[in-house]
């Protein structure tokens, strides 16, 4: 009994003591999800994604569109066609499918890498405008994912601010 009494007088007086210097600790939040969705950089970046894949996405589009019409052809005509015809259109239409499959899966992949590039370039900005931030506000710590963060705590708009500014 006296050992778990002095065990629970020990942990009392070591919460005691590191208390004041939690206290004294400044801690900021940024919620980088908003950060990278939202501030002027990442939309400006989207943006300019949008722009340098517009013409493959329209051409795919188009692709996708000539395939329908084949499609909608062979539906409606196959019955009068000819097995040679029938046969050759079908196989136009597997090629034709085949070639917006092979396209689609090269853009996915072009758009996806071209993304991950801003995306990082973002994030470095990001990481030394909030490392600039902390130190110019003497934060001990800044975090990025909390189960609860005091709106007082929270310079995710400051950092889209510095960030809107670079």
């Amino acid at each position: 009994m006296k050992i778990k009494l002095l065990a629970v007088s020990l942990m009392l007086a070591s919460a005691f003591a590191v208390a004041p210097a939690l206290a004294e600790t400044k801690i900021g939040f940024v919620n980088t999800e908003k950060l990278l969705r939202e501030a002027p950089l990442s939309v400006a970046a989207q943006k300019k994604l949008e722009r340098e894949f517009a013409a493959r996405q329209q051409e795919l589009q188009k692709l996708a569109k000539q395939a329908r019409e084949l499609q909608a052809q062979l539906d409606k005509d196959g019955v009068t066609m000819s097995d040679t015809e029938r046969k050759n259109k079908e196989r136009e239409l597997g090629n034709h499918s085949r070639e917006l499959q092979r396209q689609e899966r090269e853009f996915r992949e072009d758009l996806n890498l071209r993304r991950n590039e801003e995306l990082g370039q973002i994030q470095e900005r990001a990481r030394k405008t909030i490392q600039e931030i902390a130190r110019a506000e003497k934060f001990d710590i800044i975090i990025e994912q909390a189960v609860f963060v005091d709106a007082k705590s929270d310079i995710t708009d400051r950092v889209m601010k510095a960030l809107g500014g670079k």
